[in-house]
């Protein structure tokens, strides 16, 4: 990826000043401080490209303090890209000398979790299976109770007890690498994505089956590498068009009609496969082919005709809120199709939340990296779904997943928290 001296100049020169964004910055929103605008920080960007500031540590701290939820994105009359913007930023942080540092500690976990363990699938699948057992084997209960998390920094610890549980089984073990017969309308392959994978493999199996309903032929190799955007997203754009080159192998373009994922953040970062490797001669047209063809599943499924989840009936009346990945509606512009999936669900009647396209605070890594703002974000969002009155909340990103179901519990609020597809594919199920 270029730097920002680099960059096309017009995409620096497209923010037109008008301030229309501010209101949609949730960090805008907590410090009222320009510096933390997308304004303001696209006017550092700018001052780098222009030489008159180096990407020091503070430039760092400022690019790592946004959300990257792309809300300024869709309020931005000018068309700002952002999310290039963003990315390129913190690239432009990681080559600094000033800002790595400054904590050599971080630039080892970096490279252990970034260029380590979401490099390679079968490692990233090890480790989750040794979570999996220290929780199954109740270790994490006994070190709680032998006060043994006590040693650890105050923050570690929060963290600790936030840790989400591991499936006992992973995608690859609840869905066969080809399903659906020749006869099948469409020829997809279904991204398994690697939070997805360990944390919620059954959404991915709800995935494949709302696809096989909707006359698709479902290819999902055993092992996929991981699409890439948690390191686009956080400076390491070599090792993230790495990644897509071997997404493109493993699905050839020209053999499917679709890609899809289930995962908002992954999607926002797969349809931009044309942009990451359009500088690579072996690889423009395919990744550009290639990310033609992503689609999310809940924009899938509207683009070909959303089936109806059972034939009908009498069902029990469910208030299902829906929370709105930030790279699913601002990254991807989708927000009806999701809605339109609940409704297609017998039963569900979709309760409108205030700030429904507002951050949670998950934000990739966001929570790990800045639990306070994070953390601020969450209450704002379960205040909203109390008052709601929802006993469901619908949400299309693991990250969101988590961090709900993290705040649901901490905030004693009895709320099931659940993937879309998964309520479609639940009441499917309950007429076969």
């Amino acid at each position: 990826m270029k730097s920002l001296r680099e960059l096309d100049y017009s995409v620096l020169q497209q923010c037109i000043h008008c301030g229309l964004c501010l209101p949609t910055c949730p960090t805008y929103d907590i410090t009222k401080a320009e510096r933390n605008s997308p304004r303001g920080r696209i006017s550092l960007m700018r001052a780098i490209a222009d030489g008159e500031l180096e990407a020091g540590a503070a430039f760092g701290d400022e690019m790592y303090y946004c959300l990257g939820c792309l809300a300024c994105q869709t309020a931005c009359p000018a068309g700002v890209d952002y999310a290039t913007l963003f990315e390129t930023a913190r690239a432009e942080a990681e080559a600094s000398p000033a800002f790595a540092a400054r904590s050599p500690g971080r630039k080892v976990l970096r490279a252990f979790l970034l260029r380590g363990l979401f490099m390679r699938p079968r490692l990233l699948r090890l480790a989750g299976r040794l979570l999996e057992l220290w929780q199954r084997l109740g270790l994490d209960r006994l070190a709680r109770a032998l006060r043994l998390t006590a040693l650890l920094p105050a923050r570690l610890r929060k963290l600790e007890r936030q840790t989400p549980r591991v499936s006992r089984r992973f995608s690859h073990q609840l869905i066969a690498p080809v399903e659906g017969g020749a006869e099948a309308r469409f020829r997809v392959g279904l991204l398994t994505g690697c939070v997805q994978d360990l944390i919620y493999p059954q959404v991915n199996r709800d995935t494949a089956d709302a696809l096989r309903a909707h006359g698709c032929q479902v290819h999902t190799p055993p092992v996929q590498p991981c699409c890439g955007s948690l390191l686009a997203h956080n400076g390491e754009p070599a090792a993230a068009a790495d990644l897509a080159r071997r997404m493109i192998d493993l699905f050839p373009p020209d053999q499917f009609d679709a890609f899809i994922t289930n995962a908002g953040g992954c999607g926002s970062h797969l349809k931009q496969y044309g942009r990451l490797l359009a500088d690579d001669p072996a690889y423009a047209a395919r990744a550009a082919a290639w990310a033609a063809k992503v689609r999310d599943i809940h924009e899938w499924m509207a683009e070909v005709g959303i089936e109806p989840a059972t034939p009908g009936g009498c069902v029990p009346r469910r208030a299902v809120a829906y929370h709105a990945s930030c790279h699913l509606c601002h990254g991807q512009k989708i927000d009806a199709a999701p809605r339109a999936v609940l409704r297609a669900v017998p039963g569900v009647a979709v309760v409108e939340i205030p700030e429904s396209t507002w951050c949670c605070g998950s934000a990739g890594i966001y929570n790990l990296t800045h639990p306070e703002t994070a953390q601020r974000l969450l209450d704002r969002k379960i205040a909203h779904l109390r008052a709601s009155g929802a006993e469901i909340v619908a949400t299309g990103n693991p990250g969101c997943l988590l961090q709900l179901e993290n705040g649901a519990r901490e905030a004693g609020l009895s709320l099931r928290v659940v993937h879309p597809v998964t309520l479609w594919a639940e009441a499917r199920r309950e007429v076969q």
